[in-house]
């Protein structure tokens, strides 16, 4: 096994949207993988990681440690990139090439110039919930009216998805206080300053549980929102296409090692961050992979298909004012590159 790239900082205890991205280099010939690709050329290609080291990435951890991209014909580097680097800069100005977040997000971003394309699909379901003390009031979003609610800004996962959410309640901005807390959901929430935050259902609601705060991870309804995919940019779908098939099997190799025992993306993410992880810590990170692996539905044939709602979350985003006009969603996305066998 080679040497890991790049390794930083400490464990994230905020929520953060996953980002990763790819850098071609020169080619030369492999053979066929043992991972469901048969990649002709090797390509070196740079994955970018959002923030630092956090269990939620452990796929992509997974996938290095156990030389599941070199079988692919992938030489991959991990890269993680600062909390104030902007999610898609990395992918115009080239240093990455592939990003990791929301089909939301790379909607929106394609709206803006950037020529991203979603090519596999890592969340099945959107990963976003309303978040509340064990004992308010707040059951569903309909009890939202005259409450005040906390996100860290107006952009990202949390947004969109208390936009859509209030949406689908018959609400509008106007019958809810929307508070801009930055990343401070937790101290926000337990000191009463915000009656309940927006957050991720796998990653928030265990490091609340961690604090000593009981919390209840309310449901968004049925949003018209893609969650977390894998993507790339539109010249890159036709000249690395088969490293970036290369990519999308050996993540789904690692995903089926997750969904099959949990631990084993704990031990990854353990290994990846610098220091010591304490036994506090580590109990976070097995609460967070058991509540991410539902999120990446049965690996095997169709796994990372574009089956969300594409089309409806192109017309709400437009509505919404989140893009200037509708996107196209069969230009959003790309099925050439995930395992339809």
């Amino acid at each position: 096994m080679r040497s890991h790239p790049r390794r930083r900082a400490l464990l994230a205890v905020a929520s953060v949207t996953v980002a990763a991205a790819l850098s071609a280099c020169t080619s030369s010939t492999s053979d066929p993988t043992d991972g469901g690709t048969s990649a002709a050329e090797s390509s070196s290609l740079t994955i970018g990681l959002t923030y630092v080291p956090n269990v939620q990435f452990a796929p992509f951890y997974r996938a290095e440690q156990q030389g599941y991209f070199d079988e692919a014909g992938v030489d991959v580097t991990l890269r993680h990139h600062g909390e104030a680097e902007d999610l898609f800069g990395a992918l115009t100005d080239g240093t990455e090439h592939v990003v990791v977040a929301g089909g939301d997000e790379m909607m929106q971003a394609r709206d803006q110039g950037v020529p991203v394309v979603s090519i596999a699909t890592l969340y099945t379901s959107y990963p976003v919930a309303l978040i509340v003390p064990s004992d308010s009031e707040i059951q569903s979003p309909d009890d939202l009216a005259g409450h005040t609610v906390g996100v860290p800004g107006p952009f990202g996962e949390t947004y969109f998805g208390l936009l859509a959410m209030l949406q689908e309640a018959g609400l509008t901005e106007d019958d809810v206080s929307i508070e801009h807390i930055g990343f401070t959901q937790q101290s926000a929430l337990s000191e009463g300053h915000v009656d309940a935050v927006m957050g991720y259902q796998n990653n928030d609601v265990p490091q609340f549980a961690a604090t000593g705060l009981e919390v209840r991870a309310v449901p968004i309804g049925d949003v018209p929102l893609v969650g977390i995919g894998l993507g790339t940019t539109d010249e890159l779908t036709t000249t690395e296409t088969e490293a970036l098939r290369g990519v999308v099997a050996a993540v789904e190799r690692a995903v089926a090692d997750l969904v099959a025992d949990p631990q084993l993306g704990v031990d990854a993410a353990v290994e990846e961050i610098p220091g010591t992880v304490d036994a506090e810590q580590e109990a976070i990170m097995h609460a967070t992979m058991e509540a991410t692996v539902p999120l990446y539905g049965e690996p095997g044939p169709g796994w990372g298909a574009h089956t969300g709602p594409w089309q409806e979350m192109s017309a709400f985003l437009a509505e919404a004012g989140l893009t200037s006009a509708i996107v196209p969603a069969d230009e959003a996305y790309n099925n050439a590159f995930t395992d339809d066998e």
